[in-house]
């Protein structure tokens, strides 16, 4: 486009040139730039939980070979009869179990949280985790309404598209054979990283995806197509030291992590073992760092910073700087004069070029006074001087390097060693073994050949930390899941430094495809209960965070071994003091809700709107009550609007909770009721939950 841009500037006629200049942007316009890959259809969305019904969309069950939809006709006892809706004439009858309920692309569903279980190991009222089963687009929709811009790390670990029947695309497995699997996973990324990007603090959050070698060439492509703002770094870490042989090729020993960095996010200094540094013996990058005045690298000629060519006017005894001098402009330096008894020093390099100094010359002399300049011997072309950048002045102010003196010339001396490190992008870390901390830790916990290739723990911990070590309250998403490494570390970290970090995760419950066909040969299909025990939510994610919270293994017997790293040790025996909570998602009925007959499966996401506090409430019995006042959760419930007076008196004597939920039909009535309320934040219960909690919508 540029070069087309640079001949249609030289057309003279300026009525021509514009009218084709129209044309083209129009084109451009209608070309897709960067990563180019095929749009494929959403995957479809099976609801097993809601009822088959007339004029309902069904599939069969087992979608292997028939992924058609059907509509619903009439049901009768056991059995459904249905139409293709484009063969409305041939009719076929279905048998209700062997058939599910899916939603249309577009069409919108209204999701709620079903509690499945939970572990509490703290007081009610302390942290609380949760573990959502749920297909993570339509999660990461729910999410997108209650966290928007306040997520400060994710955390994810997406399958490999290995071609090994690793992930799944509308039902089916994909596998190394399928001519579109790149670029249905790129579809299957993409979705969900849209999705993800709404969540992220905008100011200061990060975004880390691992990867190996399949897909990473397209999901850096990916990633700077949809965060061009942000920073984008990719590590390389080694997590089979032995090495995976490959057929005429070299052993794959590492992966690749990217890490997205928005808004103002950095990598936290932190304690690390020398093992960090690529070079352990060399101590230099944990000492005071004391940088060289004149420029190197980019920009080093006079001429490209003309301001910064001046010069510094040394005492003769090189011991310390008498004052600097302003930017000089002309050529003959000897008519700059020095004052009595000091020597001019010039940013000039040691083969007689010109270049300039680092800092303007107006902030060097207020540098110099706090010792931040170190001046070395004087040479044929002047003097060494060197002086210490703002990071390594920060680490001096915060007290982290401790003075031990003062040289000849002023400058500040440090004996101080540093434990706290960025490492490089080359991870060679022994704990990292996914084989040794991952495999063999998790079926220690819950036992073998329930999940392969878990992460090590402290992989996943070790590159968290890096981006939540100053942020002890933060909200880490992990919406794939997996086997609930994500959570074990945020619970590891947070017994390290008493933080109350607070996760999120998000997996489906996919069987592996060999558990798959060892099912359907029994007769079972998805949706069974025995079906879906087997699956990765029910079977791995959820057993091991019970466990490591509980510090007991899946038999009941305490976990062997300490934590690696901890100081003092941490045993695994002892647990966390966290609480988690398991849901999955379901859908509601939008009619039902509006009606307010759905406000006992409401509370979890309201639950998790309102931060996660207190044990997640529950309602009991089948009357509704006119109002929930839930201090311990910190937030209150109207649901009979002609109650409000008493609703009013009694939340004033909760001035703890600021959030609350009002149900009214009447955007008057609330106006009114929100008026009367001393409080931050007021929804409209029923017209929030179906203009905003509604996911599917507008699926492409």
């Amino acid at each position: 486009m540029a070069a087309i841009n640079d001949l249609i500037s030289q057309i003279q006629d300026e009525t021509l040139r514009n009218r084709i200049q129209e044309e083209v942007s129009k084109m451009a316009k209608q070309k897709k730039f960067g990563l180019v890959f095929e749009e494929h259809m959403p995957e479809s969305t099976p609801l097993y939980d809601m009822p088959i019904k007339r004029g309902c969309n069904v599939m069969r069950r087992d979608s292997k070979d028939d992924k058609s939809i059907y509509v619903v006709l009439k049901v009768e006892d056991d059995t459904a009869v249905c139409v293709k809706p484009e063969q409305k004439e041939e009719a076929v009858t279905f048998e209700l179990k062997d058939i599910v309920r899916v939603a249309e692309f577009g069409e919108s569903i209204y999701p709620y949280l079903k509690p499945l279980d939970s572990v509490c190991n703290a007081p009610d009222s302390d942290l609380w985790h949760t573990l959502i089963e749920a297909d993570n687009y339509h999660a990461l929709q729910l999410l997108g309404y209650l966290y928007a811009g306040k997520v400060d790390c994710i955390y994810i670990d997406p399958p490999y598209n290995t071609g090994a029947k690793d992930w799944k695309y509308n039902n089916d497995y994909v596998d190394g054979a399928d001519s579109y699997r790149h670029s249905k996973w790129l579809s299957f990324m993409q979705r969900r990283l849209q999705l993800a990007k709404k969540l992220l603090n905008p100011a200061d959050s990060v975004l880390i995806v691992t990867i190996d070698e399949k897909e990473y060439l397209h999901l850096g492509c990916l990633l700077e197509e949809i965060f061009p703002e942000a920073n984008m770094q990719m590590v390389s870490s080694v997590i089979n030291p032995a090495g995976v042989s490959r057929h005429g090729a070299f052993a794959r020993v590492d992966e690749y992590i990217y890490i997205i960095r928005i808004g103002t996010s950095e990598a936290q200094r932190v304690n690390l073992s020398d093992e960090w540094r690529i070079r352990p013996n060399d101590k230099r990058a944990t000492m005071l760092r004391w940088n060289t005045l004149i420029r190197t690298g980019t920009n080093v000629r006079r001429s490209d910073r003309k301001n910064l060519f001046y010069p510094i006017f040394v005492r003769e005894d090189g011991k310390a700087i008498h004052s600097v001098g302003e930017p000089y402009y002309g050529t003959n330096l000897n008519e700059v004069q020095a004052p009595e008894g000091t020597v001019a020093i010039w940013p000039i390099r040691s083969n007689g070029e010109e270049g300039n100094w680092q800092i303007a010359n107006t902030g060097l002399m207020e540098l110099a006074q706090k010792g931040y300049v170190h001046l070395g011997r004087f040479t044929e072309t002047g003097m060494a001087i060197s002086y210490l950048k703002k990071g390594e002045i920060k680490k001096i102010e915060s007290g982290a390097f401790e003075i031990s003196g003062y040289a000849e010339d002023g400058s500040v001396m440090s004996d101080t060693v540093a434990t706290e490190l960025v490492p490089g992008t080359q991870w060679r870390i022994s704990s990292h073994d996914a084989t040794l901390n991952g495999t063999k830790l998790l079926n220690s916990i819950i036992g073998e050949k329930r999940f392969t290739f878990p992460k090590s723990l402290y992989a996943v911990h070790d590159t968290i930390r890096f981006f939540v070590a100053n942020k002890p309250n933060a909200l880490i998403v992990d919406f794939f899941a997996g086997s609930g490494t994500t959570m074990h570390a945020v619970n590891l970290l947070n017994a390290e430094d008493g933080g109350h970090r607070r996760c999120i995760m998000v997996t489906n419950n996919e069987v592996s495809a060999d558990e798959a066909k060892m099912l359907k040969d029994k007769g079972y299909q998805p949706g069974d209960a025995e079906w879906e025990k087997l699956g990765i939510a029910h079977y791995v994610t959820w057993p091991r965070t019970v466990c490591s919270i509980k510090g007991q293994d899946v038999n009941g017997n305490p976990l062997k071994g300490d934590y690696l790293g901890s100081e003092p040790p941490m045993h695994m025996a002892d647990g966390f003091k966290a609480n988690a909570a398991f849901f999955k998602l379901g859908f509601l009925d939008p009619t039902a809700v509006s009606l307010g007959m759905r406000i006992s499966e409401m509370l979890p996401t309201l639950w998790l709107k309102t931060g996660a506090k207190g044990k997640c409430p529950e309602l009991t019995g089948e009357q509704v009550p006119d109002m929930l006042i839930l201090p311990e959760n910190q937030f209150a419930v109207l649901i009979n609007e002609n109650t409000f007076a008493d609703f009013a008196e009694k939340l004033a004597e909760h001035p703890e909770i600021q959030t609350v939920f009002l149900a009214t039909d009447y955007e008057v009535n609330y106006q009114s009721m929100v008026k009367n309320l001393n409080v931050e934040n007021a929804y409209q219960l029923y017209r929030d939950y179906l203009d905003h909690f509604r996911v599917n919508r507008g699926r492409n």
